[in-house]
């Protein structure tokens, strides 16, 4: 029996379109109770196992080759062959496009066609009458259809690949449009704009980004001036990076570039080109520089806070995009492996990625607690009993999909050399978070005169810069000051002003927490020391959590009776 056969024996999961690597598939558990049209299970495949995990329900396991013949079949993959064609100028086609403000060189360059003067047909990267897919619109509506099983292509790619420059429109009469006027290093994706920006990693409307490189240091987004544009510009802009990202500012009442250019003429379009601005505009701004964006609040149309998912600490702390938090306690009072717990959490929620940087741990050893984290297992022989063998393969495979671990070469690494490869994560990975656990294992050399609060300041600018223009939620677990003990011989949860260093930790910070544990009551206090937009992602007050030495996690005294409550150490 093949492991295919195995697959759908034991657990009903259709192996008939199953190839190795990772894929996602149908969830025998939940579906179609709730969208037949998503695919939440992650299957990967190898050579001798498949393991598999559902995002929506949880439902997880693996078959394994275990005995003789038990091995996996690979599903040949379908090839795909260049499309042939011929393109003729025409006076069909110098009539259609002449109507729209296009030359017939510029159609032509473009190997523009049409086999029966109805449908015109465009290729995508098309060369010397060969091309990946070829998309068509009749011509006297805007009926579109492509070829069967099209290959994933930029439109015009043989003039963007090379340039330092790419201008990404949204449809080929757009792209026609800026080439007349002089810009060839156009282009636009195959299946247009999505109705609402969701930044996913696998969205295959956007993996013709990873397999299509480019070398450009700048991007100009010329998109439509609607909903859908939106979203595609805060698509784009977030697989980008908005530090490399420009755009274009339409007059009122013109959608696009091809109505720009029949409106307005070539002149008006091509200086619009030329005025792009850089996204986000440095140094001074107006009001209406940010009218888009003003106009995408009053819609709805922006990443909103998220929940953690644990009654207590909602109420006071959500997660927002773009701001910088800091976690504060005293040393072994649980604050990275609460951290730790967060991240998982919001992971297994909303299926969030994070780059961490904590070099006080080895990789292996976070993993290890991580992975006793999302099993609620110990990892060694406990009263409770361990993982399973399986249970730990299943959590590394989570784990790999979701934490990508920064070690560098040098021994104390500057912020800079951190943030880079957390851009890295971010770009090609689709990161939603960063970690830097704890501030003290990154340089804090200063040159000249440069003071240590003077140096914390051009730390937390960095990370703020890099999680705006990354669009990106930053972490970083920072001790406090020596404290004194109080009248009790114990210590107070430290405040905002108590982390070592400066006063900026607190000026500067979006949110902080302080985690702090009670050795009386046998909890951790979950304090919100600062939330800068109260209201919006949280307020001023405390959440209370115990730890469960059954479950290895710490649990929301909202959710346990009063007879559970008690500290029994962590790991």
């Amino acid at each position: 029996m093949s492991l295919q056969d195995k697959l759908f024996d034991k657990y009903k999961i259709s192996s008939r379109n199953l190839r190795e690597g990772q894929q996602k598939t149908k969830c025998p558990d939940c579906q179609p109770q709730h969208d037949p049209k998503d695919d939440p299970l992650s299957v990967d495949v190898q050579s001798d196992r498949i393991l598999f995990h559902c995002h929506h329900c949880g439902f997880h396991g693996g078959v394994f080759h275990d005995e003789v013949g038990t091995k996996f079949k690979p599903v040949p993959k379908k090839s795909s062959e260049p499309i042939a064609y011929i393109s003729k100028p025409n006076v069909f086609l110098d009539n259609w496009f002449k109507a729209r403000g296009i030359s017939r060189k510029t159609y032509e360059d473009l190997e523009i066609f049409s086999d029966d003067n109805v449908w015109i047909n465009f290729p995508y990267n098309g060369h010397k009458g060969k091309c990946d897919a070829l998309k068509s619109r009749k011509a006297d509506s805007k009926e579109f259809r492509q070829n069967k099983n099209p290959k994933k292509s930029l439109y015009n790619y043989k003039n963007i690949k090379d340039s330092d420059t790419v201008i990404f429109v949204e449809g080929e009469m757009d792209a026609l449009a800026v080439y007349e006027v002089g810009f060839p290093n156009v282009t636009t994706l195959q299946d247009g704009a999505p109705k609402e920006a969701q930044y996913k990693e696998n969205d295959k409307r956007f993996e013709v980004l990873q397999t299509h490189s480019l070398k450009a240091k700048k991007i100009i987004l010329f998109l439509d001036q609607d909903k859908a544009g939106d979203s595609l510009r805060l698509e784009l802009a977030h697989r980008f990076g908005k530090d490399k990202c420009w755009r274009v500012m339409l007059p009122d009442g013109i959608k696009d570039a091809n109505e720009m250019l029949m409106e307005h003429g070539p002149l008006e379009l091509k200086a619009c080109i030329d005025n792009a601005r850089p996204y986000p505009v440095e140094g001074l701004h107006r009001a209406l520089g940010y009218h888009s964006e003003v106009m995408n609040l009053y819609n709805g149309n922006y990443d909103k806070p998220i929940e953690i998912g644990y009654q207590s600490l909602d109420e006071i702390y959500k997660v927002m995009k773009g701001t910088f938090h800091v976690v504060t306690g005293i040393p072994n009072h649980g604050k990275s492996t609460f951290l730790d717990q967060c991240l998982i959490q919001i992971a297994k929620t909303h299926n969030w990625k994070f780059a961490i940087f904590s070099p006080e741990h080895s990789t292996k050893m976070h993993i290890r607690r991580l992975a006793i984290i999302y099993t609620g297992k110990a990892f060694d022989p406990n009263i409770h009993g361990r993982m399973s063998e399986e249970e730990l393969s299943d959590a590394v495979k989570w784990i790999h999909n979701h934490f990508f671990f920064i070690e560098t070469k040098d021994n104390i690494p500057t912020i800079s050399r951190i943030l880079e490869s957390a851009k890295g994560a971010v770009q090609k990975f689709g990161c939603n978070g960063l970690v830097i656990d704890p501030y003290n294992e990154v340089d804090a050399s200063r040159k000249g005169s440069l003071r240590e609060d003077e140096h914390i300041r051009n730390f937390i600018s960095e990370c703020k810069r890099f999680c705006k223009m990354q669009n990106v939620t930053t972490w970083v677990v920072a001790h406090p000051t020596k404290m004194s003990k109080n009248e009790q011989g114990g210590y107070s949860p430290p405040s905002a002003y108590d982390i070592a260093g400066a006063s900026h930790w607190s000026n500067m910070s979006d949110a902080i927490l302080t985690v702090h544990r009670d050795f009386d009551s046998g909890s951790i206090q979950v304090m919100t020391r600062k939330v800068r937009e109260q209201g919006l992602y949280g307020s001023i007050g405390e959440a209370v959590f115990f730890y469960d030495e059954a479950k290895h996690r710490f649990v929301d005294s909202a959710d346990m009776r009063s007879e559970e409550r008690g500290w029994r150490g962590y790991n």
